[in-house]
């Protein structure tokens, strides 16, 4: 289990009177004001950790950034710490404690927009195309339909 305030703000003024001598009154002040302060920062993060469990949007992490900005040509932005990627994987959307879905939901996003810088989209679009996606798709769909009223009427029959 982590330490309490009190624990820690001991800790932090116990470093301090390492490096420097202090009387009584000193080493008081120095330990309410410490108090005071991880009491204040602990108020926020937890009023932070409320804002996101409500589902709310967040504010960026890269001060002026909009989510419609984050998606650049070459990179993407990562709107809850700022670091730049080619793509938002999965495996750093978790170190965040979201999945793909709450992270589009939350900024705002299309549920299908592609978590991922332009040109990259674009040159997976291209493949797809190339190799015959879009043809292949639609003859799948087309046969999975067929299969279904199949069943449905065999269904039926008896």
């Amino acid at each position: 289990m982590g330490k309490s305030l009190v624990e820690m703000a001991a800790d932090l003024v116990q470093s301090q009177c390492a490096s420097k001598a202090m009387n009584t009154e000193e080493l008081t002040l120095a330990l309410q004001s410490t108090f005071n302060a991880l009491q204040a920062l602990q108020a926020g993060e937890a009023k932070q950790q409320a804002g996101i469990s409500e589902g709310t949007a967040g504010v960026a992490a890269v001060p002026g950034m909009t989510p419609e900005k984050s998606i650049q040509k070459n990179k993407i932005v990562c709107l809850e710490c700022g670091q730049e990627f080619k793509m938002l994987s999965p495996k750093h959307l978790r170190s965040h404690g979201l999945t793909g879905r709450e992270y589009r939901g939350k900024w705002g996003f299309p549920l299908r927009q592609p978590l991922c810088a332009k040109s990259l989209s674009e040159r997976r679009k291209k493949a797809g195309k190339d190799r015959g996606l879009p043809d292949n798709l639609r003859k799948a769909i087309a046969k999975r339909k067929k299969n279904g009223q199949a069943k449905k009427a065999a269904a039926v029959k008896k």
